[in-house]
């Protein structure tokens, strides 16, 4: 695949849920990885049960790629509350781990920034919770808002010719066609939407979560969205080429 020198080609996935029963199942179609993209985007849920042992096996299948790895955490990787744990693991291993914070890489003349949150739910226009009634409730919703606010901030901060958000939940909810409607959200909210159209140049929006959505959506100020979760994508990997108008020099 040609490479302009205005353009940087993105791969990603989400939602491998690796385990020793599953390990070397993507590798063989990561090992050319080096020709046809610039980056590998992981879009959470590498692990089945967020265990020391499964991050281990992440680290094995994605480490030591011609490309950078970024890569967030999903909820599955929080379920054994051994997060930090399993993020030094993939760091550990070469993989750059985000939650709330950035990276920018060099793709020949371009500097790619990418912010990466998990999310979290919440809900869409007219259908989202809200920050009332019971402790429970509030704290659900509160902390959805507080990772959106913090990515939003990430992302913004870039300094970069063209920003990429990666998020495990989702932004907008047509990626989520084909999910049950009444679990909406649990897949996603539209605060995730709101950071990534608050921050200039965004030219990609990825996540996973959503196992039964649709690849495509936008967000309501025109960034692309792609669901890369891998029962959707049904491959190693998506590739998405971006491309970013460099100032005169």
């Amino acid at each position: 695949m040609s490479n302009p020198d205005d353009c940087v080609r993105v791969a990603a996935v989400g939602d491998v849920h690796l385990d020793a029963d599953v390990l070397g199942r993507y590798r063989p179609a990561l090992e050319h990885l080096g020709d046809k993209a610039d980056m590998l985007l992981l879009a959470g849920d590498l692990t089945r049960h967020g265990t020391p042992e499964e991050a281990r096996c992440v680290a094995q299948e994605f480490g030591g790629l011609a490309v950078p790895v970024i890569a967030i955490l999903g909820n599955h990787d929080y379920h054994s509350d051994q997060q930090d744990e399993v993020a030094k693991i993939l760091e550990d291993a070469g993989l750059i781990v985000l939650e709330c914070s950035g990276t920018v890489l060099g793709c020949g003349p371009l500097r790619v920034g990418v912010a990466g949150t998990k999310g979290f739910g919440g809900g869409f226009a007219g259908a989202c919770a809200s920050e009332f009634g019971e402790p429970e409730m509030k704290a659900f919703t509160h902390h959805g808002r507080e990772l959106a606010e913090r990515f939003g901030l990430a992302l913004a901060a870039l300094e970069c010719d063209v920003r990429i958000a990666l998020t495990h939940y989702s932004p907008v909810p047509e990626t989520l066609l084909g999910e049950p409607l009444e679990i909406y959200p649990f897949l996603g909210s539209y605060q995730l939407a709101q950071a990534i159209d608050g921050a200039p140049g965004v030219g990609l929006a990825v996540h996973g979560h959503a196992h039964a959505g649709s690849e495509r959506g936008t967000t309501p100020g025109g960034v692309p969205v792609r669901n890369v979760a891998h029962p959707v994508i049904r491959q190693a990997y998506n590739v998405y080429q971006l491309s970013a108008v460099l100032a005169p020099a």
